[in-house]
């Protein structure tokens, strides 16, 4: 690869290696280590990826079940740019520190001095890649996509890593439906050297979906990974990439000046708010985006909640004058080396959700609660104050949802939910889309409210208790079942005869 070019398979860096590593020619039924290989199921320009089983000590499979399992050999026959074999160098480093759901499983990883290679759980089906050719893709499609690689990004940041290389041929999906990424070669991890920094001088990334910083060589920003997602969705609504396909540096630099033109002006039954939000992804500046993934899930998930500003309203073409300015101003605008790290990015902007029952709290009570929440998000700038009512319905019949003086129960609960924010909201200012109101219809709220809290990767619940009678006790109140069930923080606020009394978080 020429070292002013770039395309949308391939890092951009440095094309000739000096040395030679040591090859070994790969066929079915070769065992490495305690790994036969069994079938060749992908041939890349930079690796190629073997299913294989693991043998025991014996020499014969392991008894079911087994993991399925794949290896990733790196396509080593000298001349390789030197960026290939690092970037492999770096995603053996980086996989045995990453679990979860949303990253396939680590087994095993082989060192260049004999055969190189990472052995990795097998996800069935096939990448994002193919839904690129049939974009535009029906809008609910985009919406369910975006949610949940925007959840599966944010696992990752709180893993402190920043994958800097999100693009549908890295995106896969398990039976269940989460996202799984894939492919860490570019990838940065908070408690790991840099390599690709320390050892190159040039943008890493795909062409398309590299964010302004990464142009200018910043590589530890979450919000790098939002950009790269934002054309992601910009390519499923529109059918065409925000950018185009660069293939020099030139070419990548444009995007810190040229718009992209409104996804409405190229598709009419865009919704204004989606809009909203792929434009908000693909602002220049990373303080202007999103400023963490689970707040741009939060907001897909809850399209109502998504605050308009004019970039929903956009319908046209920035002016030569506009992209003259943008453009002058980009000249001397090279951002400064941040110390900052993904996982100070995610402190900076957690998800807080109030839990606060309207219909049945006291007054003193829903006062308590405003005020801790209050005082935790004002210790936290970036922070997004999510307030969910929990409206009670039966699990079989019919329920009423309008009161005796037939007025909607939803919106009367909404109405009450934001009247009581409205304090917090004047107090502190909280700006754009930074309060929203979600009122949840279930038999079960603290079920609910858990559930809630794990979809939107909220990192702490204030709620409030009434108090604790001895049948409540016997029976388990709302607030103990949520403390004993969140993944998250959780503050709980009593009320009691002597005073009030405010209970610690009981779980981070």
């Amino acid at each position: 690869m020429d070292s002013n070019s770039l395309s949308e398979s391939a890092a951009f860096g440095p094309s000739t290696l000096s040395g030679e590593l040591p090859t070994v020619t790969l066929a079915p039924g070769q065992v490495i280590d305690r790994f036969k290989l069994e079938e060749k199921l992908h041939l890349g320009g930079m690796a190629q990826i073997w299913r294989v089983t693991e043998l025991g000590t014996d020499g014969n499979p392991l008894p079911p079940p087994q993991l399925p399992l794949v290896m990733k050999v790196p396509r080593i026959k000298g001349g390789e740019d030197p960026a290939t074999i690092v970037g492999f160098e770096v995603e053996q480093m980086i996989m045995p520190r990453l679990s979860g759901p949303h990253v396939p499983r680590f087994v095993a990883k082989g060192d260049f001095t004999r055969q190189p290679y990472i052995v990795m759980e097998r996800i069935d089906g096939v990448s994002l890649r193919p839904r690129l050719d049939d974009a535009p893709l029906a809008i609910d499609e985009v919406i369910e996509v975006g949610s949940r690689v925007a959840t599966a990004l944010h696992d990752l940041h709180r893993q402190h890593l920043v994958h800097l290389d999100i693009k549908p041929s890295n995106i896969m999906f398990r039976p269940d439906g989460s996202a799984v990424l894939v492919d860490f070669g570019l990838s940065r991890h908070d408690h790991l050297p840099d390599l690709l920094e320390e050892q190159f001088t040039l943008p890493m990334g795909t062409g398309p979906y590299m964010s302004p910083e990464q142009v200018q060589f910043v590589r530890n920003d979450p919000r790098s990974d939002l950009f790269a997602l934002g054309v992601m969705l910009y390519h499923f609504t529109t059918g065409e990439r925000p950018f185009g396909q660069p293939d020099n540096v030139r070419g990548l630099r444009r995007r810190l000046w040229v718009h992209p033109v409104p996804p409405r002006l190229i598709r009419s039954d865009c919704p204004p708010w989606l809009q909203e939000v792929i434009l908000k992804c693909l602002e220049v500046k990373p303080e202007r985006r999103y400023q963490s993934a689970a707040q741009l899930a939060l907001d897909l998930q809850n399209p109502t909640q998504v605050v308009l500003t004019p970039r929903s309203e956009f319908l046209q073409k920035s002016s030569a004058v506009r992209t003259f300015k943008r453009w002058f101003f980009a000249l001397g605008a090279e951002p400064g080396r941040a110390e900052a790290t993904a996982h100070d990015q995610l402190d900076r902007s957690p998800i807080i959700v109030a839990a606060v029952d309207v219909d049945n709290a006291s007054d003193e009570l829903l006062n308590r609660l405003r005020e801790t929440a209050r005082r935790i998000v004002l210790t936290e700038p970036g922070a997004r104050l999510a307030c969910v009512s929990v409206m009670r319905v039966a699990r079989i019949g019919m329920d009423d949802l309008v009161d005796h003086e037939g007025r909607s129960r939803h919106v009367k609960q909404l109405v009450g939910l934001k009247h009581w924010a409205r304090p917090i909201n004047k107090a502190l200012q909280l700006g754009e889309g930074r309060l929203t109101f979600h009122v949840l219809e279930a038999s079960d709220v603290a079920e609910t409210i858990v559930d809630f809290a794990r979809r939107t990767q909220t990192d702490h619940i204030v709620m409030g208790a009434r108090g604790i009678s001895g049948i409540r006790r016997y029976l388990g109140s709302v607030s103990s079942q949520v403390v004993a069930n969140a993944d998250c923080t959780v503050t709980v606020v009593r009320v009691g005869a002597s005073g009030d009394e405010a209970v610690p978080p009981a779980k981070s």
